[in-house]
């Protein structure tokens, strides 16, 4: 071959259609008074829908948390966004980067999620153009992620504390006619026995194989007696998993950690911090997995080094879309570690574009998260 014959491919060569039109929808969804380390749920559970268009009328949408920065981030990309190729992914990620650098460069301080906003906008945009990039290849989104590993991905039982309460105009109000799940999603859940009740509405609803319990609102004697009801209502042959949200000092999840080896599959972040993590693996017989202290690629080196998690949770509107969170599988399976997926409140759009991911990620090891079953404003049809 020639060495001195070179390929030379223009940056802004086009290769399908433009983008003309950018719609940014802020949405509020109901959501019921759950319970977490910082509090309770708001009654309405904030979401910005994104739609691009392109100058054929091809639309593509995607999801991401809604807050005003991130909307109005949103909105000054559209100066990048309009006129670019949806299929030039790379190119459009570079100019967001370039344009809006100095969000980049925030200092994270002590969040344990990265919540940088460019990383929540490329998310968005990178999604909507995957969709675009379907549509006109007549292809789903898992197969432009490297094709389906598995033809169904396995979600587990969310369950959380809660106060009674529907959410929404009813606020901490239920609906009398409620049955089923839809009763048990306003009913309260503050002690073994209600969380117990609530594990069977859902399981029996939706026919979940593991149970995820959210702690970090009560006591953590409480919370571990709870684990233990769970264990004894279900059975070995269904995975519990535990997490306090991050709200344990390093003594304290050593102490109850242990008296939940053999019960959980594993503890999700007992405490904060890679360092803090590492000590608490070091004393316990069970693995840890994280969404809190190894949330992005520069904080990998360290989690390695100091093997703070056993597992990571993946989620593409915090890693920065789809194709980096494939990327972090190939990384998790490089380095030993187990790969699944965090959630927060999220509509039925995100939770299609967590399926595509996990079905094209070979080295999917635990259920996913889903909040998919508290939301009872918006279904997917």
């Amino acid at each position: 071959a020639d060495n001195n014959v070179m390929m030379n491919m223009k940056s802004n060569e086009r290769t399908g259609p433009g983008i003309k039109e950018l719609r940014i929808i802020p949405i509020a969804v109901t959501d019921p008074p759950l319970l977490n380390s910082v509090g309770v749920h708001a009654p309405y559970a904030l979401r910005t829908i994104i739609e691009l268009i392109t100058d054929d009328n091809i639309s593509g949408i995607s999801e991401i948390p809604g807050n005003i920065e991130i909307n109005a981030l949103l909105k000054k990309s559209r100066e990048v966004i309009i006129g670019a190729d949806p299929f030039q992914l790379n190119r459009i990620r570079a100019d967001i980067f370039m344009q809006f650098g100095d969000h980049e460069t925030e200092n994270r301080g002590d969040n344990p999620w990265d919540s940088r906003k460019l990383v929540h906008v490329y998310s968005a945009i990178e999604v909507a153009c995957l969709d675009i990039q379907g549509k006109i290849c007549g292809r789903p989104v898992v197969d432009l992620l490297g094709g389906m590993c598995r033809e169904s991905v396995p979600f587990g039982a969310y369950l959380f504390y809660k106060f009674k309460g529907a959410g929404g105009e009813l606020g901490y109000e239920v609906d009398p006619n409620a049955s089923g799940w839809d009763a048990a999603r306003q009913a309260a859940a503050e002690n073994p026995e209600e969380i117990v009740s609530q594990a069977r509405a859902m399981i029996k609803e939706f026919g979940f194989k593991s149970i995820k319990l959210k702690g970090g609102v009560f006591p953590p004697r409480e919370e571990v007696n709870a684990i233990i009801h769970l264990g004894k209502a279900f059975g070995p042959d269904v995975p519990l998993r535990f997490d306090p949200n991050g709200v344990w000092a390093v003594e304290t999840a050593i102490k109850y950690g242990k008296q939940m080896e053999g019960i959980l599959e594993y503890l999700e972040d007992p405490t904060l911090g890679q360092e803090g993590m590492a000590e608490v693996r070091r004393n316990l017989d069970m693995p840890l997995a994280t969404n809190m202290c190894t949330t992005s690629f520069e904080q990998i080196p360290a989690g390695v080094r100091l093997w703070s998690e056993d597992i990571i949770l993946s989620d593409h509107h915090f890693w920065g879309g789809l194709r980096e969170s494939i990327s972090l599988g190939k990384v998790c399976q490089t380095f030993g570690k187990g790969l699944s997926m965090h959630s927060n409140s999220h509509l039925g759009i995100s939770l299609i574009a967590m399926v595509h991911m996990a079905a094209a990620i070979p080295n999917l090891t635990y259920d996913l998260d889903t909040h998919y079953p508290w939301q009872s404003d918006e279904v997917i049809t």
